[in-house]
């Protein structure tokens, strides 16, 4: 039976953390080495996971230098043939593990399996829910950005690839997903996997801003890398035109709304096509503009109730 390996990076994160943990162990599959990276919180994080210590592989609480650290830890202890991190605000769907297997299993060739990802809020409830499609190494390239916490990797490709770049602190993922594309395929699997939290004190809500400045560095890491250089000069447009839309958004996410529309021309420039892609979310920012501020929380109700409908069919089916 193939061995999977969870390594769950977490600090300080008692409110969501026994959640974490439980929708790992209570997996329907049976072979999981599950590895808990602890930065030395003191929160009440450690009681939690000592609850859970005698299901564990391995756990430790120590401070680090943050997630990039902590995950490339718990990496290092792994065993299994399949790996990944899941974040201790965010939580596995029952049955995924299962499913992934059987993919890995049945496609032996893969390096990277995604799909796709439940958005919800602090108490749990769906917020939306983030579809993905088949992507390349060149759609990864232009700033199509996957789910995290629904990426699962064959070890043996991240050994060659190389673990989490320690200087990136908001698109450390992005940049490894590219890498790993560079070793072995990736395959896209339409079914929902992970649900990624948002809250107040999560990354992409804190410090929205921030995710741009990392865009543009991998824009120029990729420029200069010889295993990309030639894709890239080939793709220009488009990933400079990716890397403006990915800054844009996560500038409106903070409320920077006329830097982030600023940022959308930008991307026009490079790609009306690639740019136009993103119209719905330029609409919402020039709204908000006029002083339309009220239609994020309508839209987001709206998609409450279109998830709580769905899921109320699928009971009743």
């Amino acid at each position: 039976m193939t061995l999977v390996s969870i390594i769950t990076p977490s600090f300080n994160q008692a409110a969501f953390l026994e959640e974490t943990l439980r929708s790992v162990l209570e997996q329907d599959y049976p072979d999981i080495e599950y590895i808990v990276v602890d930065g030395g919180s003191t929160d009440g994080s450690v009681e939690i996971i000592q609850k859970y210590a005698h299901r564990l592989a391995w756990w430790v609480s120590e401070p680090d230098s943050g997630q990039a650290e902590a995950i490339n830890k718990g990496f290092a202890r792994a065993s299994g043939d399949i790996v990944a991190w899941l974040n201790s605000d965010d939580l596995y769907l029952p049955q995924t593990i299962a499913a992934v297997v059987r993919e890995f299993e049945q496609n032996p060739e893969l390096g990277l399996l995604y799909g796709n990802v439940l958005s919800i809020d602090a108490e749990g409830t769906p917020i939306y829910l983030q579809k993905f499609r088949p992507y390349a190494l060149e759609d990864l390239m232009a700033f199509q950005i996957i789910s995290q916490p629904g990426v699962f990797l064959r070890r043996g490709v991240l050994k060659k690839s190389g673990l989490l770049d320690l200087s990136y602190r908001y698109l450390l993922d992005h940049h490894l997903w590219i890498r790993v594309a560079l070793h072995a395929p990736m395959r896209y699997l339409p079914q929902t996997l992970a649900a990624a939290r948002y809250h107040a004190n999560a990354k992409n809500i804190a410090q929205a801003a921030e995710f741009g400045k990392e865009a543009y560095r991998i824009l120029a890491w990729m420029q200069q890398s010889p295993a990309l250089a030639a894709r890239f000069d080939k793709n220009k447009k488009r990933i400079h035109a990716g890397a403006s839309c990915l800054d844009a958004y996560y500038l409106v996410e903070a409320g920077r709304t006329k830097e982030g529309l600023a940022a959308y021309l930008r991307a026009f420039r490079h790609s009306p096509k690639t740019a136009l892609k993103s119209w719905r979310r330029i609409l919402y920012a020039a709204a908000s503009l006029l002083g339309a501020a009220k239609i994020r929380q309508i839209y987001l109700r709206v998609q409450k109730r279109l998830l709580r409908r769905k899921a109320e069919e699928e009971k009743r089916s």
